[in-house]
């Protein structure tokens, strides 16, 4: 469902598997939330789309989920699930 919101221009910032199929470290997208920049996400870059599946989303540090708004000029960044030990 689209934003009742304008698009704004955002940084989407990959971290570990996320960069890896992504290629890419970074890149700007315009999107009014969470969701639309993952639908964008998963449009640009093929082998994306099974890690948007699982990953976490913050917007400027603050976890968020796909329904919320992405304010101009903020930072998206893209955490798949991380393994420990």
């Amino acid at each position: 469902m689209p934003s009742a919101h304008l698009p704004a221009e955002v940084t989407v910032r990959y971290w570990a598997g996320a960069r890896a199929a992504a290629g890419i470290e970074s890149e700007r997208v315009a999107a009014g939330t969470v969701g639309e920049v993952i639908e964008q996400l998963r449009d640009r870059h093929t082998g994306l789309g099974p890690v948007l599946a699982v990953a976490s989303f913050l917007v400027d540090g603050v976890a968020r989920d796909r329904n919320a708004d992405v304010p101009a000029g903020s930072t998206l960044e893209v955490l798949p699930p991380f393994a420990g030990g």
